[in-house]
């Protein structure tokens, strides 16, 4: 059977959130950190879908506790840090509406962040969910790496995908056939550059981000210090050449200092079934790009919330979660 990446505005049965708890990486941040992701979960349960906050022990459960929902869920799993998106499973759906999980390898987004657990996170999530396996493909994928509108259209990034320090044995065109085989994804818009900054060298769910069938979401610079101005305008200027419909969003602007300059960007934000949530940073942008994405949803409520503390950790709340489209058939 062929199996194809839903779009992530379908209908979802849940959505995994990780939940900080290593101290020793998140230190002074720890605890805001916690209080940022118990917040995103919070807005998501609140809206009657379910929330599945990953924890990895009985100090962080009960941490995660304290701050949560009373609908919110809580999962075990092991894990070396919150960012599901890129160790967790990619949920696929087949021709006839049947649900399966893709895995794939991690190598610490080549190999920077080599952590405990994040080998065995995927698996866990399969059999916590009960989700169908097609097993674990042969080479190296992230999930924020990759972005589609569910048509078997996919965005992504060379400078990702591409990456010596990923699958440095395979072409362009090598990857294009595993992104068709494994995902369905048959169609590819190769942008350029990530944002400076980025740890995961240029994940696409930081740059640009499906808001609708053939229409791509994608910062614009707002002010003359942007860092990241000349990276949007190729992006755009690659998808419209593509055919694509642009919408463009406002960029927060210079987060960080000097060589410190953080991965900051609204479109790391999350759809679920009603909401959707923009991380926001204390920028003077974060009123109009909640705006703005907003207006790309009508059928849904969209609302900011705080994300700076998120961010010190190299993601935002796109990047440590993970949804769950729901099945036609069982």
């Amino acid at each position: 059977m062929n199996y194809r990446m839903p779009a992530e505005w379908a209908p979802q049965d849940w959505i995994w959130i990780g939940f900080p708890a290593a101290a020793d990486l998140w230190e002074d941040d720890l605890a805001p950190a916690q209080e940022q992701v118990a917040a995103f979960a919070n807005a998501i349960a609140g809206t009657g879908q379910q929330v599945r906050l990953v924890v990895r022990d009985d100090v962080s459960e009960a941490q995660a506790r304290a701050l949560a929902h009373p609908s919110v869920v809580f999962e075990r799993h092991p894990y070396g840090d919150i960012w599901l998106r890129d160790t967790g499973p990619l949920v696929v759906l087949g021709e006839d509406g049947t649900r399966a999980a893709r895995r794939f390898g991690f190598n610490g987004w080549g190999g920077k962040y080599l952590l405990d657990g994040d080998q065995e996170t995927g698996q866990s999530m399969v059999q916590a969910g009960s989700l169908a396996d097609l097993g674990k493909a042969e080479w190296v994928l992230e999930g924020g790496a990759v972005d589609t509108d569910g048509s078997g259209l996919v965005v992504t990034t060379e400078q990702c995908l591409l990456n010596a320090n990923r699958n440095p044995q395979l072409s362009r065109q090598d990857i294009a056939i595993r992104l068709e085989r494994d995902l369905g994804l048959d169609r590819i818009l190769w942008l350029g550059d990530g944002l400076l900054g980025d740890h995961t060298d240029g994940h696409v769910d930081n740059l640009a981000r499906f808001v609708g069938p053939g229409k791509l979401a994608i910062p614009v610079a707002t002010t003359a210090d942007d860092p990241n101005a000349a990276t949007y305008e190729d992006a755009a200027a690659r998808a419209a050449s593509f055919g694509l419909e642009v919408a463009r969003i406002p960029s927060p602007g210079l987060m960080g200092e000097d060589e410190d300059v953080e991965p900051a960007s609204y479109m790391n934000f999350v759809i679920a079934n009603h909401l959707v949530v923009v991380p926001i940073y204390g920028s003077g942008q974060d009123e109009a790009a909640v705006a703005a994405i907003g207006a790309l949803f009508p059928s849904r409520k969209t609302v900011g919330l705080r994300a700076d503390a998120v961010l010190t950790g190299g993601g935002s709340f796109h990047c440590c979660s993970q949804h769950v489209p729901s099945a036609a058939k069982s």
